[in-house]
C-alpha cells in the first residue's frame, strides 16, 4: 500500500496506536484527518469530532470530511475500549454493551458511512483494527476479545464483497502495545514506536497483505494452527486470579 500521497481519515486516532499511525502517514506525505471525541489532544493535524456510538455524529463527520476532502481514499477505523470484566458478576453486562457499541457497531457504522464514497470513486482502502486477542482470548477482557474476533470476521466478509471494486480491506492485528494502559496490564507490551516501525513496513508491501501481523502477534494469530492454543489460553487465564474473591 502506498502511504506517501493519500488522503487519510483515522477514526480513533486521538491517542495511542491511532495517533502514532496518523503521524507516520503525515510524515510519509499524506494528508491526514484525525477523528475522535477528544480532538483537543491532537496537535498539528486536522481533526473532526466523531462519536462512533452516535450515527448522527458519524454522518456529520463524514459530510464535513468529504466536503473538505472529496479525494479521501483511505479510512482507518480503530475506535475501541478495553475493559476488564468479571463474568461471574451480572453487572458486567453494562461494560459488555459499551464495548460492543464502540468496538463492533462503531466499526461497522464508520465503514458503512464511507463505503459509498470509495465505491463511487472506484478506488481506495479501508484499514480495520483488531487484536491478537481476537485469535487468542485474554479471559480478563472477554467482550473486548469477542468484539475484535467479530471485526476480523466482518473484515473478511467486507473484503470479499468489495472484491473487484478497486476498494481494498486490510486488517491491522496489534499485539499488546505499550499505550492506553497496556503497559500496566502487560509489562511485556511492545513499545509503540517498535510496533509502528514493523507495522508500516508490512503495510507498505506490494501487494498489500490482507492482514498486518507483526512478529509479536504471530504466536497469538496462529496458535490454533501451531498447536499452542490450549497452553497459551491456560497461561493467559492465570490473570483471572486478580479478580476479587478468586
Amino acid at each position: 500500500m502506498d502511504i506517501t500521497d493519500r488522503t487519510v481519515l483515522i477514526v480513533g486516532g486521538t491517542s495511542g496506536i491511532g495517533n502514532g499511525l496518523a503521524r507516520r502517514f503525515a510524515d510519509a506525505g499524506s494528508t491526514v484527518i484525525v477523528g475522535g471525541r477528544d480532538t483537543d489532544r491532537v496537535d498539528g493535524l486536522e481533526t473532526v469530532t466523531i462519536d462512533v456510538t452516535d450515527p448522527g455524529s458519524i454522518a456529520r463527520a463524514r459530510d464535513e470530511v468529504l466536503a473538505a476532502h472529496p479525494d479521501l481514499d483511505l479510512v482507518v477505523t480503530m475506535s475501541g475500549v478495553m475493559v476488564l470484566e468479571d463474568l461471574r458478576d451480572p453487572a458486567h453486562t453494562d461494560q459488555a454493551e459499551t464495548t460492543i457499541a464502540v468496538n463492533l457497531l462503531g466499526t461497522i457504522r464508520v465503514l458503512d458511512a464511507f463505503t459509498p464514497h470509495l465505491l463511487g470513486q472506484g478506488h481506495g482502502d479501508f484499514i480495520t483494527v483488531t487484536s491478537g486477542i481476537a485469535f487468542m482470548p485474554f479471559p480478563l477482557m472477554a467482550t473486548y476479545g469477542a468484539t475484535k474476533a467479530a471485526v476480523h470476521a466482518y473484515s473478511e466478509s467486507l473484503r470479499a464483497q468489495l472484491a473487484g471494486t478497486g476498494v481494498g480491506v486490510t486488517e491491522l492485528v496489534p499485539p499488546a502495545v505499550a499505550t492506553a494502559g497496556q503497559e500496566q496490564v502487560n509489562p511485556n507490551a511492545l513499545p509503540l514506536d517498535a510496533f509502528l516501525d514493523e507495522a508500516v513496513e508490512i503495510l507498505t508491501q506490494d501487494p498489500t497483505p490482507n492482514e498486518v501481523v507483526v512478529e509479536r502477534a504471530q504466536a497469538l494469530r496462529w496458535a490454533e494452527r501451531d498447536g499452542t492454543y490450549a497452553e497459551l489460553l491456560e497461561q493467559r487465564s492465570r490473570a483471572l486470579s486478580t479478580l476479587p474473591g478468586r
